[in-house]
Order: structure tokens, then C-alpha cells, then sequence
């Protein structure tokens, strides 16, 4: 599980230069841009905030993402 502290620092890789880049967390597996729609996997309770990853799943609804997310 990420702790409170750190979800409330993290933002968005692609959106923080320009904008507030918030995070909604998603079944303590996913880190969901509120502005852009990128989805950010958690894996072995670190979050993967590479901008390349949270594109992967852009197209992907929240509902459909997988739980826990992939490891690749």
C-alpha cells in the first residue's frame, strides 16, 4: 500500500508544468491523472510514474484496468 504522504506529493509526470497534475488512486493499484487520463500502475507497492507507462493505458477505461496491473 503507498502511504498517505506520498500520494498526496505525487503528481502527474506529463501535467505538472503546466497544470496541478492531481492523482485520483485507483484499488490501491493504479494512480489516475485527473486532467490528462493517464494511468500510472502501482507494482510491489511503488508507483511507475513514467510518462511512457501512463500513456500505455490511456485508452483504457478505469473500470477495465487490471488488478493488479501487469508487471510489463
Amino acid at each position: 500500500m503507498v502511504s498517505q504522504e506520498l500520494l498526496e506529493i505525487l503528481r502527474c509526470p506529463a501535467c505538472v508544468q503546466e497544470k496541478e497534475g492531481l492523482l485520483d488512486y485507483y484499488k490501491e493499484s493504479w494512480l489516475v491523472c485527473r486532467e490528462c487520463g493517464r494511468k500510472y500502475p502501482i507494482r510491489q507497492d511503488i508507483p511507475v510514474m513514467l510518462i511512457d507507462e501512463g500513456e500505455r493505458w490511456l485508452s483504457t477505461t478505469v473500470e477495465n484496468l487490471p488488478v493488479p496491473p501487469p508487471d510489463k
